[in-house]
């Protein structure tokens, strides 16, 4: 964890303005990551992995993302990735590990199949593979990723995890939104039009009767990064009875279960909000400035409130906020 601390406080936040304001995020902030190791934070140790569990994996979540949440939200991206291929039952995985690892190799997520709904992506078997047909939204780290791992949806109801080339071409073109925070990440809508992925590229094969519902180890996980924009604003508001919540709200977060933990997790995103909002007062007129970070932690919470903001979530979040519809 003191890694991750000096590279957060060292690396990541000295220079967390000059990224935010960037029109694509500087690799030299994921190369950093790379060299000390954090690519392989949920990889096997004999493919030179850290093999961190879960809490471990939250925490340097937290630390890195106190540090830049632009770089931590694309390199995020890549973790559990190297944890299913490291585990997929396919041979043909075994040759991505090291270089996952190893960061040599760096991957993003295109969700749309895995989602509640029905699903905007569609893989139908074609002669050795798979062929993609629809749309992906919400994919970080275009330009900085080398391979997508993709969420498609079969004809039979199972959900299709592939690793695809994260590259333009005939059956796969993007188009790119401005967002108001962490627009660095540079991410994109993915469009698929009968796009072959070859059958080694399987990583797993979900069955459709497993819940696609968010399990409780996401959402945990989708809190560390509002528990790291709250912990930056902390540390330069200075001590206040903010950083008491803080200790609270991590660890009702590591005693979490599926019931309580959609609570958990809008309870973090809503401490990152007031925790923004308390640094911004308390600097002034001048946390307005582009050029200081109050500013800059006020649409990263903003960021992390919306961020993956599904149901059960969304709705604890708006009770907390004193939103909730009428006629709930």
């Amino acid at each position: 964890m003191s890694a991750a601390q000096r590279l957060a406080d060292g690396v990541l936040f000295p220079g967390a303005l000059e990224a935010d304001s960037a029109d694509t995020l500087p690799r030299d902030r994921l190369d950093a990551l790379a060299e000390a190791g954090f690519y392989g934070l949920a990889g096997p140790t004999w493919a030179g992995g850290m093999d961190a569990d879960l809490p471990t994996i939250c925490a340097v979540v937290e630390v890195l993302a106190s540090g830049c949440l632009t770089t931590t939200f694309v390199w995020a991206q890549h973790v559990t990735t190297v944890f299913v291929v490291a585990a997929s039952a396919s041979p043909h995985m075994r040759r991505w590990v090291q270089p996952l690892c190893r960061g040599e190799c760096r991957a993003g997520l295109a969700l749309a199949g895995a989602l509640p709904g029905p699903a905007p992506l569609r893989a139908a078997r074609a002669s050795g593979g798979w062929s993609l047909t629809g749309a992906s939204p919400w994919v970080s780290g275009w330009g900085r990723i080398d391979v997508l791992h993709t969420a498609a949806l079969a004809e039979d109801g199972s959900t299709v995890w592939l690793l695809v080339d994260a590259r333009e071409g005939p059956g796969l073109r993007v188009e790119r939104p401005a967002l108001v925070a962490l627009n660095a990440t540079a991410t994109v809508n993915a469009h698929f039009n009968e796009h072959f992925v070859p059958h080694d590229r399987t990583t797993v094969v979900v069955p459709p009767e497993d819940s696609s519902t968010p399990a409780p180890a996401t959402l945990r996980k989708h809190a560390a990064f509002a528990l790291g924009v709250a912990r930056r604003c902390c540390s330069l508001h200075g001590p206040s009875p903010l950083d008491a919540e803080l200790s609270r709200c991590r660890a009702t977060l590591e005693s979490a279960d599926a019931d309580t933990m959609p609570a958990a997790r809008a309870a973090s995103s809503e401490l990152a909000l007031r925790s923004a909002a308390a640094l911004m007062n308390a600097v002034g007129s001048r946390s307005l400035l582009l050029d200081r970070h109050p500013q800059r932690l006020a649409r990263e919470a903003l960021f992390v409130s919306v961020f993956a903001s599904r149901s059960p979530v969304r709705e604890a979040f708006l009770d907390r906020l004193g939103a909730t519809p009428h006629g709930r």
